[in-house]
């Protein structure tokens, strides 16, 4: 076998060992042709999982080998071959298997989404690697959380990802700052600013709590706001800017009113002329939105779920196989969000709350002058809130 004899499959060495009735004696190497990535063409014999599993733990002073329930009938030989060799033998020990929905987690199937360019890598955010999950800015102390909350069972579970997303808003509602940033700009230009030129505003880290900390952000005659946040018509429950409807700016402290709206040839608003006036001296808007003033461009990563259908590996849901069930639209990129300055300083894996926005992390592929953010969950909003 290892001087190249057969064929790949023709032959396997086994080990003799005593197990229960019924079972076959586990196959200890068998003749694979692929060069290795350190021993490049050398051998042509590999091991097997159940001839390292065991020996790996061991040499490493495992205590306990937690496998998944499929694992249970290799128990045995575990066992069996560390104490042929005399060698110290960990305890293993099986629990059911934890499914996520809407996802697929086997190896193999992952790296046939690589290779067909479907995800980028293993680390890919819309994957639920832990590579994945760190990157699209889950922090250690949710999944901790989530594995708290569901116990350890012999039970096979399937899993929505809304109780994991949930563990990560908790953690990140009491960890992650808030700053202000936009994701489809409108400019507004304000046409009476009550300074002679752009002025700091304070906004809180966490509104809920002044104490933990603050930062300046500029108030200007130019702002930029959400597109969506402003409507030529709208009915009685939109709750923010429209031509006949005024709206509060968050911590300027100011209302805007609509005095003049730029279109663009397709009828679509380029730009608003407006006018302020102390919150104190209006009628109470309905509503307050976010802006931003003198920003930096920044990139916006959105991502939803990889499959449309809950069991992707389903062959009674999805009879053309998981590959044809991935969500074309699983990745939005906003190459040109507009964020305050207080962001310029980001580090990779930070992590904030873009106000009224989501939760969002800031990504390995960003550089100095360009930062990029994935979005990690969005806000738990109500679900009739316009």
């Amino acid at each position: 076998m290892k001087n190249g004899m057969f064929d790949e499959g023709a032959a396997t060495l086994r080990m003799r060992t005593v197990l229960e009735e019924g079972k076959v004696d586990p196959v200890a190497y068998r003749i694979k042709y692929v060069a290795h990535h350190r021993t490049g063409t050398k051998w042509c014999i590999y091991p097997t999982y159940d001839y390292t599993h065991c020996l790996c733990d061991s040499i490493e002073n495992i205590t306990h080998s937690l496998c998944t329930k499929e694992f249970q009938q290799r128990r045995s030989s575990y066992y069996w071959l560390c104490n042929a060799l005399d060698l110290y033998c960990p305890v293993q020990w099986e629990y059911g298997r934890l499914n996520v929905n809407y996802t697929v987690v086997s190896k193999r199937k992952i790296a046939k989404l690589i290779e067909t360019q479907i995800v980028r890598d293993w680390d890919d955010p819309r994957l639920f690697t832990l590579t994945a999950l760190r990157r699209r800015g889950f922090p250690p102390e949710a999944l901790n959380n989530f594995c708290a909350l569901l116990g350890v069972t012999m039970s096979e579970m399937a899993i929505d990802p809304q109780l994991l997303e949930a563990c990560v808003r908790n953690v990140l509602n009491e960890t992650a700052p808030r700053h202000l940033v936009v994701l489809e700009p409108l400019k507004v230009t304000i046409l009476n600013f009550p300074h002679k030129a752009a002025v700091a505003v304070e906004a809180l880290d966490f509104p809920e709590k002044p104490e933990r900390g603050k930062h300046t952000i500029q108030f200007a005659p130019v702002i930029y706001i959400e597109r969506s946040d402003f409507r030529k018509d709208a009915d009685k429950n939109f709750k923010r800017l429209t031509p006949t409807q005024h709206v509060g700016l968050r911590y300027a402290n100011v209302v805007l009113e609509v005095k003049k709206v730029i279109e663009g040839a397709d009828g679509e608003p380029l730009e608003l002329h407006v006018e302020c006036k102390p919150l104190g001296d209006a009628e109470k808007p309905k509503g307050f939105i976010h802006w931003v003033a003198d920003p930096i461009v920044v990139e916006a990563r959105l991502y939803e779920r990889l499959f449309r259908h809950k069991s992707p590996e389903d062959p009674s849901e999805v009879p053309g196989g998981f590959l044809s069930d991935c969500n074309p639209d699983s990745m939005r990129v906003i190459p040109n969000a507009l964020a305050d300055k207080s962001l310029a300083g980001a580090k990779v894996y930070d992590k904030f709350q873009f106000e009224r926005v989501g939760f969002f992390s800031v990504d390995p592929d960003s550089i100095a002058d360009r930062l990029v953010f994935n979005r990690t969950v969005s806000l738990k909003e109500d679900a009739a809130k316009n």
